[in-house]
C-alpha cells in the first residue's frame, strides 16, 4: 500500500513538473476560417464575439481553427474542443492551454471555434464546424508536415460530445459540400474525451449540453440520435477517455457507457476513472490525480502509434 502512494504521488508530481516544463510561450496561432463563405444554416449572432477574463468565448459568428504548429512537428495533428454547454466555449481553461502543450510536444493542435446554437445558429451548427475543421486539416495536412492518418481529436465536457459525435458520425452529411476539402474523410484517427458528456438518455441526461442542442422535452429518438455512444461501430476510432468519479456535472456514467460501446464494437479504447476531481479541470489541478491525464493520453497515443514517446513525457 506504501509503495502504491509514493508511485501515486511521484506520477502526479512527474506529471505536473512536465506539462508546466512543457506549456511556455510560443508564436501566436495562426487562424484558419472554417467556411470559404457564410456558414451554413442561418445568419447567427449579432455585434462582435465576446471573451470574458477568464477566456470563455460568445457571439461567435466567424468559425475558425487556431492553429499551433511546433517548429519541428512530429507528424501528428489533434483538433482540440473545450466545453461549456454548447452556451459558450471554455477556451482559457481548456483548449487553449492544452494546444500550447501539444505544440510544446511537436504535436500540432488546431483549437476549435465553432458556433453555438442558442446564439442565432441551428442546433446542427457545431457538428457542422467540427466535421468541417476534420476535413480542412486533412486537406491541408502535407502543407503543414502532418500524416494524414494521424489526425486525432480531444473533447472536453461538451466538447467532448462534439468530439464524440465528429468520430463517431463521419460520414453524417451534416452540411452540403462547400469546396474540395470536404471530399475528405471526417473521421479522426483517435479520440480523446474528458470529462466528455457523450449520452443524452435519462437518467444522465440532466446537462446544459442536452438542453442546448434537442431542448427541454426531447423524444427518445432524439436523445438516441444525439447520445454518442448510441453511435459506436467497429469503425469508431480508438479512444481514450478520463473523468472523475465525482463529477458533479456529467456523471460518471458517460464515460462508463462509452467505454462498454467501444468493447462491445471490439475498439481499442482506454478508460481512466479518477477517485477525484469534479468537472472542468482542463490539464489538470496542482497536487491532484487529474494532473496526470496529459501523461496517460500521451502514452497511450504513443503505444497505439499514434505519437512518438518522449523519455520526459
Amino acid at each position: 500500500m506504501q509503495r502504491t502512494t509514493i508511485a501515486r504521488r511521484s506520477l502526479v508530481a512527474l506529471a505536473a513538473a512536465s506539462v508546466a516544463a512543457r506549456v511556455r510561450a510560443e508564436p501566436d496561432p495562426q487562424a484558419i476560417g472554417l467556411w470559404p463563405g457564410a456558414p451554413p444554416g442561418g445568419t447567427g449572432p449579432s455585434g462582435p464575439e465576446h471573451v470574458s477574463a477568464k477566456g470563455s468565448i460568445t457571439n461567435v459568428s466567424h468559425p475558425r481553427l487556431l492553429a499551433y504548429r511546433p517548429a519541428k512537428p512530429n507528424g501528428t495533428a489533434i483538433l482540440v474542443i473545450s466545453g461549456g454547454g454548447y452556451a459558450h466555449i471554455e477556451a482559457g481553461t481548456e483548449s487553449t492551454p492544452c494546444c500550447r502543450w501539444l505544440q510544446s510536444t511537436a504535436t500540432t493542435a488546431f483549437e476549435l471555434i465553432y458556433r453555438l446554437p442558442g446564439e442565432g445558429w441551428p442546433r446542427e451548427a457545431p457538428f457542422q464546424d467540427g466535421q468541417r475543421a476534420m476535413r480542412l486539416i486533412r486537406a491541408n495536412a502535407s502543407a503543414g508536415g502532418i500524416d494524414p492518418a494521424r489526425i486525432g481529436v480531444i473533447g472536453f465536457s461538451a466538447g467532448g460530445h462534439l468530439a464524440g459525435m465528429t468520430a463517431a458520425l463521419p460520414d453524417k452529411q451534416w452540411y452540403a459540400p462547400a469546396d474540395a476539402a470536404d471530399a475528405m474523410s471526417a473521421r479522426p484517427d483517435f479520440a480523446g474525451l474528458i470529462y466528455p458528456v457523450l449520452t443524452m438518455m435519462p437518467p444522465y441526461d440532466r446537462t446544459h449540453s442536452r438542453r442546448s442542442i434537442i431542448g427541454e422535452h426531447p423524444s427518445d429518438a432524439e436523445s438516441a440520435a444525439f447520445s454518442v455512444e448510441r453511435q459506436v461501430t467497429e469503425r469508431t476510432p480508438p479512444a481514450f477517455l478520463a473523468q472523475a468519479a465525482d463529477d458533479p456535472i456529467s456523471p460518471i456514467e458517460n464515460s462508463l457507457l462509452m467505454f462498454a460501446a467501444l468493447r462491445a464494437a471490439h475498439v481499442a479504447a482506454e478508460l481512466h476513472v479518477f477517485q477525484s476531481g469534479g468537472h472542468g479541470w482542463g490539464m489538470g489541478h496542482p497536487r491532484t490525480e487529474v494532473v496526470t491525464w496529459p501523461i496517460l493520453f500521451r502514452n497511450w497515443a504513443a503505444h497505439n502509434q499514434l505519437l512518438p514517446l518522449a523519455a520526459n513525457g
